[in-house]
């Protein structure tokens, strides 16, 4: 196992040095403040109106004698596209772009790089070949460009009100500078240099699995190849910790559960980020305060937020609706609701959760338990939840058999009877199918989840389904407990990869490629920015609910704690409580076991 890591703020490294260089000139950190993004319905994504173009010029020029061509135009459309598809572009395909005899397109090309339009980048070693790409100014101007044209459009064609339609021009601040929607990534000025390609390990979940479907898009982006390996979510831990015990390790990047934080610095398997970087070109106050804080440990942030996704109750709104039931927010309210729509002669069950063996039912019930206002350890409690600043100090008892803990166990106990008849082997992925096949009333569910249902148009939870906080207990509050992964170096990463790992780092987690994300189906949102933009806010109600409960501090990640002992907890608590479920032990047996052994796991040392 590698050597564990100090907590000691270390001096700037050269590697530091080199990678806050390149990274200022490359701007992939820049971002909307939050209050400065423009909240709007209307805004256009930029590929939509790139295609709007293309296909107007092709009508002008195919029906209107005599016509006179745009070649400027025609270049800056085939390179966003390209550029937004994944393709390299080389000179001599925008100039064959151009419509014009070669020479002219030869000239016309000139001129726009000579306006700062195109980037170029060196694609061999002899440094005769380049690759085209579009520059931060023109993915900046086109994206406004394109908010312009859209109202044109929609205004001219009567698809908006006017009064509407002038009140979000001149004063949404479409065409301010720093106002518009998000611009797409840039590529980089200069191709990652890495022998192999960039290798990361990730969990197999939606949000990565859309990052793997842009791979080529990216490759485009860093200028090399993108390797990404996914696994499920105990498969993930296992392979990082087997790397850890290499020489050097096979990944450059590696996703890591939130949970897992404090065990993977403890043992040495990840490095702080404010040894390979400067953290200020990340823009942290971009990110959610509870996703940003969770990547910390020991005061010292060790991973960038690559999703951010609460645990919310899903429910059918037009079930709700029809019936006349209180929404879901309180776990009296879950169970009234549930027991009124449960109804299993007609295939339909009040609600489903993750109740599988081991894992998954190991941190239902830790949330379940911060539903009841319960900590698992005896953290201090502060103004909104409980302070989890002091962590890496240690010292802490369970507090697993509580008279609250032993609510929530009974709470589980009751859920029991308006579940799938398959419920006590339903996981991450499958309580969410049932839902979104209409089977199911409601659904703990990550918003990562959603696009089972969201992307569905045949789903009849498409369009139906309303999210809240998790329901609480008498003595809870209303929160949603922050999921999801952050991005991390390994310490044994071999040096010469670093610089240009971190590279790779910052442009997957920025702005532009949270957006991105976000319009190929991921329902995670780690930057405030990303859900403050108005084409990712029309996408899904979902990215201006987690603003709201941010906003409210209801975005919380103490319910599962990233002690370095947590792991076990976990597991601890997924088989006891699945005994318990299953009949074979008593709540308060089952807790009485858990709490013991806990207390055993936290006095022993982390090795």
């Amino acid at each position: 196992m590698r050597r564990k890591s100090q907590h000691s703020q270390p001096p700037e490294s050269e590697s530091m040095k080199h990678s806050t260089v390149r990274n200022a000139q490359i701007g992939q950190s820049a971002a909307i403040a939050p209050m400065e993004a423009v909240i709007a319905s209307n805004d256009p994504d930029l590929d939509r109106v790139t295609d709007f173009l293309t296909d107007l010029l092709v009508e002008l020029d195919s029906s209107l004698e005599p016509t006179t061509p745009n070649p400027h135009l025609k270049m800056i459309l085939h390179l966003l596209q390209s550029h937004s598809e994944g393709r390299i572009v080389s000179p001599s395909s925008l100039v064959a772009a151009a419509g014009v005899p070669y020479a002219t397109a030869t000239r016309k090309l000139a001129e726009v790089e000579a306006a700062g339009l195109v980037d170029r980048r060196v694609r061999t070693r002899t440094g005769k070949s380049h690759s085209l790409h579009p520059s931060a100014s023109l993915l900046d101007g086109f994206s406004q460009l394109a908010d312009r044209i859209d109202r044109l459009a929609r205004r001219s064609f009567g698809l908006a009100g006017p009064a509407q339609e002038t009140t979000d021009y001149y004063f949404g601040g479409s065409y301010q500078p720093g106002r518009a929607a998000i611009a797409p990534p840039r590529a980089l000025p200069e191709p990652l240099k890495l022998s192999g390609g960039l290798r990361i390990l990730v969990h197999g979940d939606p949000t990565f699995m859309v990052m793997e479907g842009l791979k080529r898009q990216f490759e485009q982006i860093v200028g090399t190849s993108i390797h990404q390996r996914a696994f499920s979510i105990d498969r993930l831990r296992e392979e990082a910790l087997r790397n850890a015990e290499r020489p050097k390790s096979r990944y450059d990047l590696i996703a890591v559960d939130l949970p897992w934080v404090g065990e993977f610095v403890e043992k040495g398997i990840i490095r702080p980020l404010d040894e390979v970087m400067n953290v200020a070109l990340l823009d942290p106050a971009d990110f959610h305060t509870a996703g940003w804080r969770a990547a910390h440990w020991g005061g010292r942030p060790y991973g960038v937020p690559s999703q951010t996704t609460p645990e919310l109750m899903f429910y059918r709104k037009d079930w709700f609706a029809n019936e006349g039931l209180d929404l879901p927010t309180t776990t009296d309210a879950v169970l009234a609701a549930a027991r009124h729509l449960h109804n299993p002669q007609r295939g339909r069950y009040g609600v489903a959760w993750n109740a599988a063996r081991g894992t998954a039912l190991g941190h239902t019930f830790m949330m379940t338990c911060a539903a009841f206002g319960q900590p698992i350890i005896d953290m201090p409690a502060i103004a909104g939840g409980y302070d989890t600043d002091r962590l890496a100090q240690g010292g802490f008892t369970p507090t697993l058999n509580t008279d609250r803990a032993l609510e929530a166990a009974e709470y589980l106990m009751q859920l029991l009877d308006y579940s799938p008849p398959d419920i006590l082997s339903m996981s991450w992925y499958e309580r969410v199918r049932p839902y979104g096949a209409g089977h199911v009333a409601m659904a703990y569910g990550y918003t990562l989840l959603a696009p089972y249902f969201e992307l569905d148009e045949n789903s009849p939870a498409h369009g139906n389904t309303g999210y809240l906080p998790h329901p609480h207990g008498p003595e809870g509050s209303p929160i949603a407990p922050v999921g999801g992964y952050v991005l991390c170096v390994p310490a044994n990463l071999a040096e010469d990869r670093i610089d240009d790992t971190v590279e790779a780092l910052i442009t997957f987690t920025s702005p532009g490629a949270q957006k991105l994300y976000a319009q190929n189906g991921s329902r995670t949102e780690p930057r405030y920015s990303v859900g403050a933009d108005p084409e990712v806010r029309r996408l899904s109600p979902i990215f201006g609910l987690l603003d709201q409960m941010s906003w409210r501090d209801e975005l919380q990640f103490w319910p599962r704690p990233p002690i370095p002992q947590v792991s076990q907890i976990i597991d601890l608590c997924g088989r006891e409580l699945h005994d318990m479920l299953r009949g074979i032990t008593l709540p308060r047996t089952a807790l009485d076991r858990i709490q013991s052994e806990a207390e055993t796991i936290l006095k022993s040392k982390v090795t």
